[in-house]
């Protein structure tokens, strides 16, 4: 939702808990302001505007028990997985 510039997706899990049975837990940040159609930046996991302990202690308040699938799209294979790697990590200690 960030990327796109569309909403925060800590208040549509709010919203969508219900409905929610699994999560790509992704980061970025907004896009440009005042530039028609154009996108945010994807950011290694709790490097962006997400704000993973808040979205991690929402996940918690509304029960969530799915899976996180850490997602991470950047072109050098190396880069990703060593990304995707420290995003685990990452979640593994917020989680507890």
């Amino acid at each position: 939702m960030i990327l796109y510039g569309t909403g925060d997706p800590i208040d549509a899990l709010g919203v969508l808990a219900p409905h929610v049975v699994t999560v790509h837990a992704k980061d970025g940040d907004w896009p440009p302001k005042g530039v028609p159609g154009a996108l945010g930046t994807e950011r290694p996991l709790g490097q962006g505007s997400v704000g993973m302990e808040r979205f991690v202690a929402k996940l918690k308040e509304v029960g969530y028990q799915g899976p996180l699938c850490v997602e991470r799209e950047v072109e050098n294979l190396d880069t990703r997985l060593a990304d995707m790697k420290m995003g685990v990590e990452l979640l593994r200690g917020l989680i507890g």
